[in-house]
């Protein structure tokens, strides 16, 4: 997201009314953010966000009606809302939420009982295009990959274009580390890795650091027994 003097538009999409007042007061009282629209469900939801084309959507995943899930993904296809980033809240701490939430095209994925601060910052790292999972969630979606029945896939040929050093890039942003951390890990600059991440998006058509995690998953880079890049 470009610098810009324009506050960061949200919708907030709860069926429980407390919450959503709640939200929308937390929301409001930060500089920089503003609350565009409540929705109690799913439908209101989609409605809204195509209406007033937020830059963010709070989104509950258990609402009556279309979910938080589908919500999502009808937001995230849509022409006219394909840009409009959508961070899940859930009181349910559940793989098959985060995974679902993900693959619908969410950027992010909190639980409900986040501090407000982080809340926050969460709202403004998705704004600015980049993915964010609630702390613990990348490690045991690497857990729970492994243990599907299909097994872990070999290295997919999706990532031959990409070199060495991006695969190593790429495995330990799957393992959930930070630009500040992989740049620790590789004696590199934050600038360095930034251009890595860069590069890693265009060549992977990934939308943000989520999507490179799920590929990561996808094609086969982390596995149980394998702590290093493949096919180096």
């Amino acid at each position: 997201m470009s610098e810009s003097t324009e506050p960061v538009r949200v919708l907030i999409a709860d069926d429980q009314e407390l919450l959503r007042e709640s939200f929308r007061v937390l929301v409001n009282a930060e500089p920089g953010l503003e609350v565009v629209g409540l929705a109690e469900d799913g439908d209101a939801a989609v409605r809204s966000a195509l209406r007033e084309r937020p830059d963010v959507v709070l989104m509950d995943v258990r609402m009556p009606g279309l979910d938080g899930i589908e919500a999502t993904r009808l937001i995230r296809s849509h022409p006219e809302t394909e840009g409009v980033r959508v961070l899940v809240l859930t009181m349910f701490d559940m793989d098959s939420y985060v995974f679902a939430a993900l693959r619908a095209g969410a950027s992010g994925f909190l639980l409900k009982d986040v501090a407000p601060a982080d809340l926050v910052r969460a709202i403004r790292t998705v704004a600015a295009g980049q993915g964010l999972l609630a702390p613990s969630v990348t490690a045991r979606l690497i857990a729970e990959f492994c243990r599907q029945p299909q097994g872990v896939p070999a290295v997919s040929d999706s990532l031959a274009p990409l070199t060495g050093r991006e695969r190593e890039v790429l495995l330990l942003v799957t393992q959930g580390l930070s630009n500040t951390e992989i740049a620790a890990e590789l004696h590199v600059s934050m600038a360095t890795v930034k251009t890595y991440i860069g590069r890693l998006l265009d060549k992977l058509g990934a939308r943000d650091r989520v999507q490179l995690v799920i590929t990561g998953y996808e094609h086969g880079l982390v596995t149980p027994s394998v702590s290093k890049p493949t096919g180096r």
